[in-house]
């Protein structure tokens, strides 16, 4: 198991840093230079002083070697420091600290919905399949799954928000405020960024449930006459659950990925809001900042997952 856990670490400590890499050289090959495009406001912003180039190029550091240039932003990334916004003036790490904390509010939630419902929905179709209750449910989980969800988002902020006015159709209140009302707000966003996650978890969940009830030993507990619940319970549901683990894992990058437009739709302040502000205004270092932690944040959770599926499963090798 420790050298389960030390080849999967060491996996990851490389992961981390070819995302690194790819984005700090993705960055630097921005045709005319990250300074130029910052000057000019856009990639058509038409011809820029020379001298300003230059001048802003030192101030950055990019008019030293490019290795110079990457040595030191492993040494400062090293260190904690994800470098300065152009725009803010200030450490990327403090700009979007407060906002990550909002968007990973948002995902927490979102997990914990999609888990609950689309397992929910996987055992319910799993344990009776061809059932009328297992085409309605595979239908809507189909539906869930081809649904983009900033449309979802419209949807929900509109008829539930607006209409129904179950919940706050926009806006966000900060957790000093009271986590009850920060929770209030949050809850159609995540909602919202739920539902292609629970309809993945429940699609995985019902197809491992059907593969593992067609086994002999599952056939062979119930001719022992052990009763359907105690056999799914103890038999079925823990070797099931497994991909359902997997795909959960994976799947937290597509839902960081779905908040830049699902927090646009509700005005919430969080790291995806954050990013599109960064990409329209040109702020190199924030944009580079935010992906690189969204990198780590998916990296990391896939280490978690790996070891997870490791203690489920003890057959797994390393």
């Amino acid at each position: 198991m420790i050298r389960y856990i030390l080849v999967r670490l060491g996996m990851g400590v490389v992961t981390v840093w070819g995302a690194v890499t790819a984005v700090f050289l993705a960055l630097h090959a921005v045709p005319g230079g990250p300074a130029s495009i910052i000057l000019q406001g856009g990639a058509g912003g038409g011809d820029v002083n020379p001298a300003a180039v230059a001048a802003l190029e030192q101030e950055l550091g990019l008019d030293r070697p490019l290795m110079v240039q990457y040595v030191t932003y492993l040494g400062d990334l090293l260190g904690g420091d994800l470098g300065d916004s152009i725009k803010y003036s200030a450490p990327v790490s403090e700009i979007i600290a407060a906002p990550f904390g909002n968007t990973a509010i948002l995902v927490v939630i979102a997990i914990i919905i999609g888990c609950l419902v689309g397992i929910s929905f996987g055992v319910l179709s799993g344990n009776w399949p061809g059932s009328v209750l297992d085409r309605v449910l595979s239908g809507l989980l189909s539906v869930a799954v081809s649904t983009p969800g900033f449309v979802i988002a419209i949807f929900l902020s509109l008829f539930i928000g607006l209409r129904l006015g179950w919940f706050p159709s926009l806006g966000y209140r900060p957790p000093e405020e009271g986590f009850g009302p920060f929770l209030y707000h949050a809850f159609l966003p995540s909602l919202a960024l739920s539902f292609g996650f629970l309809a993945l978890v429940g699609r995985v969940a019902r197809t491992s449930i059907l593969s593992v009830r067609r086994e002999d030993w599952v056939r062979t507990a119930r001719g022992m006459g052990l009763s359907r619940g105690r056999v799914f319970r103890r038999h079925v549901f823990r070797n099931a659950i497994n991909p359902v683990v997997t795909v959960s894992g994976l799947q937290l990058g597509g839902l960081l990925g779905a908040t830049v437009l699902v927090e646009q739709v509700f005005n919430w302040p969080g790291v995806g809001s954050t990013l599109l502000n960064a990409i329209n205004g040109r702020d190199y270092p924030l944009v580079q900042g935010i992906v690189i932690v969204f990198a780590v944040v998916f990296i990391l959770t896939n280490l978690l997952v790996d070891l997870m599926y490791r203690f489920l499963d003890p057959r797994v090798e390393g």
